[in-house]
């Protein structure tokens, strides 16, 4: 493999965004991304890849290369070192990079791969919570998958194709994919490509969301002509969901604390041909409450430590701080009680989380139900999806029925 000095810089300045600033993953990829338009589609996945790959296993190679937050240039490129090193990259011999010891950096790797929370790159904190919160065995298999590389999975929008016919339109446009047993929408692609460039995605035929995702929306139940509300919509990947399912018959509430997410799902909806979405900001109590026992459906796919998801968001394992849970799991209950009352008599409700702890999932949905709030309310079903078993990410959702 040969290696181009600039994309190695444009790593390490990503890196430094990432460790050292602060900064989302995802973001400091996509403005690392535009520091040269000549950049092909190899180098911009070299830099992508690259630089997810380190933050995945940042304190594996942190603790090889002997560096300790904050990281200078020279830590940097010492941590790439070991990165290049464990995949068998013959190094450049370039001054930024001091002579390293290979061997050494083979040994240590070995003896640190037998302990767990080296093995699979994650805090103290956070390795002790899992294992206390899924058992050993479990936390460990689930920790490995969380691990991989996610697959690229899409959502065929049925107001406007079907699978079979996408598959067929995306294999005339050279991508790849194949059908997913058990999830009646989803295409995932054999090859990893810049789907959004495709004219299949600038007409709406599609939208890039996780197979584990795309059984959410579909818990939920919902009937042509209902009155929906998706209340933490986001930017409305779940949203566009419903609107398929709904076939765009009847009303879908979009309600979301931020105004620059409803924004965005405007936009998606207009491409995706979804008719019957309505936005709403949620910029005081007076708008839940004008929505109190109004709702055929209402789902609430709450916030969340995300932990189910982190093949995707790898940073997030170094963001998280040990408070963070007890914070995220008073806000999942003061949403579950204000949103729950928008549901009438005999409708639905689906909690959602996508985290595989069971304090913010079996025992939330538990308080809720002993709550002077959830008393209305029953348990239909429930279901964890663990990514070490179902290969996708790592989700929690529950069916509650308004007596």
């Amino acid at each position: 493999m040969r290696l181009h000095r600039n994309l190695v810089f444009g790593v390490i300045d990503a890196l430094n965004f990432i460790f050292n600033e602060n900064e989302y993953a995802d973001k400091v990829v996509e403005k690392v991304l535009k520091y040269d338009k000549r950049w092909g589609a190899r180098d911009r996945a070299f830099i992508a890849e690259t630089t997810y790959d380190i933050v995945r296993w940042k304190r594996l190679y942190t603790e090889i290369a002997e560096v300790k937050a904050p990281f200078n240039r020279p830590d940097l490129f010492r941590i790439w070192a070991v990165w290049a090193v464990l995949r068998g990259i013959e190094l450049p011999d370039w001054k930024q990079i001091e002579p390293t010891p290979t061997r050494r950096i083979k040994g240590k790797f070995d003896e640190l791969s037998k302990i767990r929370k080296f093995r699979e790159s994650v805090p103290d904190w956070l390795d002790e919570l899992g294992e206390e919160a899924l058992g050993e065995e479990l936390w460990t298999k689930e920790l490995h998958a969380l691990n991989q590389q996610a697959d690229v999975v899409l959502r065929a929008n049925t107001l406007k194709t079907t699978p079979i016919k996408l598959h067929d339109i995306l294999l005339e446009l050279n991508v790849d994919t194949e059908f997913i047993k058990g999830y009646p929408s989803a295409l995932k692609l054999k090859e990893r490509s810049n789907v959004f460039t495709t004219e299949a995605f600038k007409e709406g035929l599609f939208e890039v969301q996780d197979a584990s995702s795309q059984l959410v929306a579909e818990f939920l139940d919902v009937k042509p002509g209902q009155r929906v509300i998706d209340t933490c919509a986001g930017a409305g990947g779940k949203t566009l969901h419903l609107a398929a399912l709904m076939e765009n018959k009847g009303q879908l509430i979009a309600l979301d604390i931020y105004s620059r997410k409803l924004s965005e799902l405007k936009r998606r909806a207009k491409r995706a041909g979804a008719h019957n979405v309505e936005t709403r900001e949620i910029d005081s109590t007076k708008v839940i409450k004008k929505l109190h026992n109004s709702a055929d459906r209402v789902l609430i796919d709450a916030p969340c430590t995300g932990l189910g998801v982190l093949r995707r968001n790898p940073d997030a394992k170094w963001k998280m701080q040990p408070d963070f849970l007890e914070k995220v799991i008073a806000t999942q209950k003061q949403i579950l009680s204000d949103y729950s009352k928008m549901v009438k008599p005999g409708g639905k409700l689906v909690y959602a989380t996508c985290s595989i702890l069971p304090q913010e999932n079996k025992e939330q949905v538990k308080t809720f139900l002993e709550s002077e709030e959830g008393k209305d309310f029953i348990l239909i079903r429930d279901k964890n999806v663990y990514a070490s078993v179902e290969g996708y990410d790592g989700f929690y959702m529950a069916l509650l029925q308004r007596k």
